[in-house]
């Protein structure tokens, strides 16, 4: 496991050039065709002896088992490994080592990975890599466009078809425009729809404003596919717009801002798309732009998390429940609990929940002091007391009863 561009694709590098320097054959998987010539261009400038390594999509690679002799399996974006071609593959060269790359080793509903893969090799983590210029530092904004908690959840996420009737409003499109001039005018930026409509939709939006901007997807010809990712790489063109075609292992160093028009319930998805734009560069500020809530969700993607191959399912009330962190309601920026916004200077004020924290805090401090429930003035501290002390909650309801205190 190692974050979004924390150098996966290097390790694997490593990994094949020490195997076929040793005369013995690779086989990488990809899920997505975009991936293959890419990854085929790293391995050949690292040294990787491109005879005895193949590079395939899973699909092309289940349909001729007979073709490859592998003794070693390496799988891109493992997090799919559990799918029913992979472990076709991976049983059909039962005696070949696997190794698995990801970001997120987790599946949707918050189950492990352990089925297929036996040890967990966790990485440093998105911290590290900001701060040791690895990962490029981000601004996260989350200008709300429209209520994404009504949207119905099919196969595990929300519907994509919902999402796109609720997001496709002019005045959406309009905001959506409005706020990358704000936050990120004339910046390269991946922009990731809901549906193929949605996509197309977007884009013509920001042509008709007068910034370029192209769609593509899965059935768009590979020609032209390959043609308009080459122009968005050189700059000509600005918003890129998609579904999740650019999301795993799409690589584009001087892309510096997400925009985040699908809400989405898939940790997974989330990390890699609002992640798509952190790649380092010297005096690089990455920008993500969360239009559907989908941090709340999920936390900024330097949250510190805890990976486990072991399956874990989520109950229901840890999928619903949202994640602390704190939204300026002056500019949109988002950032940890803070009492004022590191982004212009807001001072929050105190919820109703902060005010009892607060308070609480204070009586834990002056009860600390205190040797005997005989110094406590009120039944407050002597809740505080009781707490500090470590004894059970009921005893200072039975002190506070015998002082007079409670009727």
């Amino acid at each position: 496991m190692l974050p979004c561009g924390g150098g996966k694709s290097v390790i694997a590098s490593e990994i094949a050039k020490r195997t076929t320097d040793n005369k013995n054959e690779v086989m990488f998987l990809v899920h997505r065709q975009e991936l293959c010539q890419q990854i085929t261009d790293t391995f050949t400038a690292y040294g990787v002896d491109m005879d005895l390594c193949s590079v395939n999509m899973v699909q092309t690679a289940t349909r001729h088992l007979d073709r490859y002799k592998p003794s070693l399996i390496i799988t891109d974006e493992n997090h799919h490994c559990l799918a029913t071609t992979y472990r076709r593959i991976y049983e059909a060269y039962s005696n070949a080592y696997c190794v698995g790359l990801t970001a997120t080793p987790v599946r949707l509903g918050g189950g492990g990975l352990g089925d297929v893969n036996d040890k967990l090799i966790i990485g440093p983590s998105v911290k590290w890599l900001i701060e040791n210029k690895r990962l490029a530092p981000y601004s996260y904004y989350a200008p709300s466009l429209a209520d994404v908690s009504v949207l119905k959840t099919r196969a595990g996420d929300y519907s994509a078809d919902e999402a796109e009737i609720l997001l496709d409003k002019p005045k959406i499109y309009g905001d959506v425009i409005r706020y990358y001039r704000l936050l990120a005018d004339n910046q390269k930026a991946v922009c990731y729809c809901s549906t193929r409509k949605h996509s197309k939709t977007m884009a013509q939006q920001f042509v008709k404003a007068g910034i370029t901007a192209e769609h593509i997807d899965g059935e768009t010809p590979e020609n032209k596919r390959a043609e308009i990712i080459k122009a968005f790489r050189r700059g000509d063109i600005k918003i890129l717009c998609n579904v999740d075609l650019i999301s795993e292992g799409f690589d584009v160093p001087d892309c510096t801002v997400s925009i985040l028009l699908r809400p989405t319930k898939s940790l997974t998805l989330f990390i890699q798309q609002s992640m798509r734009c952190m790649r380092y560069q010297p005096n690089k500020k990455a920008i993500i732009i969360d239009h559907v809530g989908n941090v709340h969700r999920h936390g900024l993607p330097d949250a510190d998390r805890e990976w486990s191959l072991s399956p874990k399912k989520l109950t229901k009330k840890q999928t619903e429940a949202k994640v602390k962190i704190k939204q300026c309601p002056n500019c949109f920026y988002t950032h940890e609990p803070d009492r004022y916004c590191p982004n212009c200077g807001h001072v929050y004020e105190l919820t109703r929940e902060e005010l009892k924290e607060q308070q609480e805090a204070r009586l834990m401090q002056i009860t600390s002091a205190y040797k005997s429930p005989d110094q406590c003035r009120n039944v407050q501290e002597l809740h505080a007391f009781v707490k500090n002390k470590g004894y059970k909650s009921g005893y200072a309801y039975i002190l506070a009863k015998q002082r007079g205190w409670l009727r």
